[in-house]
C-alpha cells in the first residue's frame, strides 16, 4: 500500500514540473534579467561642447554617467566663471597626471600684450577703429540716437549733418566681432549700421573726438 501512495504522489510531482526550470514562472513581473555581457566602448579622448552667441558665464557642469551595475547617476560640479562663446568647451581625460578627468582644458596663459586700436573703415567726416569688443568712432558729429536690432544682430547709429556721399558698405576681417559697417545718407543725418557676429548687449561712451561702443 505503501508503494502505490508513493508512486501516486510522484505522479503528481512529475505532472506540475516545468519544462524548463532556469527560466523565471510566467506572468512575475518583480524578477529582472541580467546579463554578464559587456559592451565596447571606446575611450574617451576628447568631446567639445559649443554654446550659443547668448553665454556669458558657465555656471556648472553636469556629467551624467553609468555604474558598474548598469545604474545611472550624475555629478554637477560649479564653474562659475566668465566665458568667450567663440571659443568650445573641451571635456577630455587627463592620461599624464594621477587625477582622472579634467571637465574644462585650461588654454596655456599667454603674455599680456597691449593691443591697439585698428582702423578698419573711414570716410571724410567719420572713421571706425576696433580693438576686441571694442569700437571707437571719430567723428566731430553729434549723435542723435542709437537703438538694437536683429536678424542680423546689428547696432545703428544716426549722426547729425547734410551730406550726401550715397551709400558706403565695409566687410571686416573674419575674428572680428564686428562684422560689417554700412552708412547711409538721409535728410538732416546719416545712419551707421554695425552689424555684429552674435548677440551682444552694448553701452556707448562720449569720448574726446568721438565716442566708444562696447560689446557686453
Amino acid at each position: 500500500m505503501m508503494r502505490v501512495l508513493m508512486f501516486i504522489g510522484l505522479f503528481f510531482i512529475i505532472l506540475n514540473a516545468r519544462e524548463n526550470p532556469f527560466f523565471p514562472v510566467e506572468n512575475v513581473q518583480d524578477i529582472s534579467f541580467t546579463s554578464n555581457q559587456v559592451t565596447k566602448l571606446p575611450m574617451l579622448k576628447r568631446a567639445t561642447v559649443t554654446l550659443p552667441s547668448t553665454a556669458r558665464t558657465l555656471e556648472s557642469i553636469t556629467v551624467t554617467y553609468k555604474n558598474l551595475d548598469g545604474s545611472i547617476a550624475d555629478k554637477k560640479v560649479l564653474i562659475q566663471n566668465a566665458i568667450d562663446w567663440h571659443l568650445p568647451i573641451f571635456i577630455s581625460q587627463n592620461y599624464n597626471e594621477s587625477s582622472s578627468v579634467q571637465f574644462i582644458k585650461k588654454q596655456p596663459e599667454k603674455e599680456k600684450v597691449k593691443i591697439k586700436y585698428k582702423k578698419v573703415a573711414s570716410l571724410k567726416f567719420i572713421s571706425f577703429h576696433v580693438k576686441k569688443n571694442k569700437m571707437k568712432i571719430l567723428t566731430k558729429d553729434t549723435m542723435l540716437r542709437n537703438f538694437l536690432l536683429v536678424k542680423p544682430h546689428r547696432i545703428v547709429c544716426d549722426f547729425k549733418r547734410d551730406t550726401d556721399t550715397g551709400s558706403f558698405v565695409k566687410s571686416l576681417q573674419e575674428g572680428f566681432l564686428f562684422t560689417k559697417i554700412r552708412v547711409g545718407t538721409h535728410k538732416g543725418y546719416y545712419r551707421v549700421v554695425i552689424e555684429l557676429d552674435g548677440y551682444y548687449s552694448y553701452k556707448i561712451k562720449n569720448i574726446r573726438g568721438g565716442y566708444i561702443i562696447t560689446l557686453l
